[in-house]
């Protein structure tokens, strides 16, 4: 599909909503030519899917990485909640174990596997939101956006967490099993000795369980609400806005999305937690044992994680964007075609 995709880009241009230009379509208004002017790739060609992955790398490597702490006392709470009854309670335990020290632990699978993911996620995203748009047609990609954004994050995710399976069992045992390796170099061949290699791809259906339904929230509350933020909230058009002002609005719609992902995905989180930390366990036994109070221990950590992540992934993506001159094509517009057969209904 890729090999398509790419095939595509390379000889003919796509048409549709989302894009700067077209080869052959209808001349862009000022503020879309002023995008294209200042961008070093072509929508849609390959360089502009590797370069939005570089983008996604950076976005969920750096930001992944930095919430560790955290993520390791909510991964805690998540499967020993006896022991760690809250965030705080959580922080002073394991300064109090580990020292400071211990709050850095699994910084080095977290990095590599969500740079992994990031690469797949937003490269990927970008990939079939160009695909499945030239697959239905430019009005239908505007009239079915949410449900394109839907499909096409959760195409992308499914890859991504393939990528992300490895480490994330990884940083799980080594955030939650006492006694297990604290280094990457040791961690990891210690779970190839005693599981195998399936042992790196046990949590992958939960995982999908987890990151597929907070990925489709991710990507389609974020483009949805950035469409909303300039239509009712930016008191000028987006073209009048400077980059610092556009990056703004990314970040808000970034923080409003996270919440929302945090929320959908948290149960499914839980039982990856728990299911890296119990050998035997399947996911269906691992929710058993949590319970539905069970499934939700950890949720305020989680939006603050999560919403701040995803605040974060975005800005920096945008930013990332800004700086290599990749296209950022406004919000969708309705095309002309469609304008004049609605024009003509009335």
């Amino acid at each position: 599909m890729l090999s398509t995709v790419l095939e595509a880009a390379k000889n003919n241009c796509f048409r549709s909503p989302f894009q700067v230009a077209s080869c052959d379509a209808p001349t862009p208004n000022v503020a879309s030519a002023a995008v294209a002017d200042q961008t070093t790739c072509e929508f849609g060609s390959p360089k502009y899917f590797m370069l939005c992955g570089l983008g996604g790398i950076l976005s969920c490597g750096i930001t992944h990485t930095a919430v560790v702490p955290l993520d390791l006392v909510k991964c805690r709470i998540q499967v020993n909640p006896e022991k760690y009854k809250s965030i705080i309670n959580g922080f002073k335990i394991t300064v109090k174990e580990d020292g400071f020290k211990g709050l850095g632990k699994g910084w080095a699978p977290t990095f590599f596997g969500y740079s992994a993911q990031g690469l797949c996620k937003f490269g990927f995203y970008e990939v079939f939101k160009v695909f499945y748009s030239d697959l239905i047609g430019e009005e239908n990609a505007y009239l079915w956006r949410t449900s394109l954004y839907l499909a096409a994050s959760a195409s992308a995710e499914f890859i991504a967490d393939v990528a992300l399976s490895p480490m994330e069992a990884v940083k799980v045992r080594m955030q939650t099993m006492p006694g297990f390796p604290s280094t990457l170099r040791k961690a990891a061949p210690t779970i190839y000795r005693d599981e195998g290699f399936s042992g790196f791809y046990k949590g992958l259906v939960p995982l999908w369980m987890r990151q597929i339904p907070y990925t489709m929230m991710k990507f389609a509350c974020f483009e949805r609400t950035v469409e909303l933020l300039y239509k009712h909230v930016v008191p000028k058009p987006r073209s009048e806005c400077t980059k610092g002002e556009q990056l703004v609005v990314t970040f808000a719609a970034g923080y409003i999305a996270g919440v929302f992902c945090a929320i959908v995905s948290h149960p499914a989180d839980t039982v990856v937690s728990k299911l890296n930390q119990d050998k035997g366990s399947t996911a269906i036994e691992a929710a058993k044992k949590l319970g539905m109070a069970g499934l939700w221990k950890g949720l305020t950590p989680r939006i603050i994680m999560i919403g701040t992540l995803t605040a974060a992934q975005w800005f920096i993506y945008d930013a990332v964007k800004v700086w290599l001159g990749i296209p950022r094509p406004p919000p969708p517009e309705m095309p002309e075609s469609l304008k004049k057969k609605l024009a003509a209904e009335k």
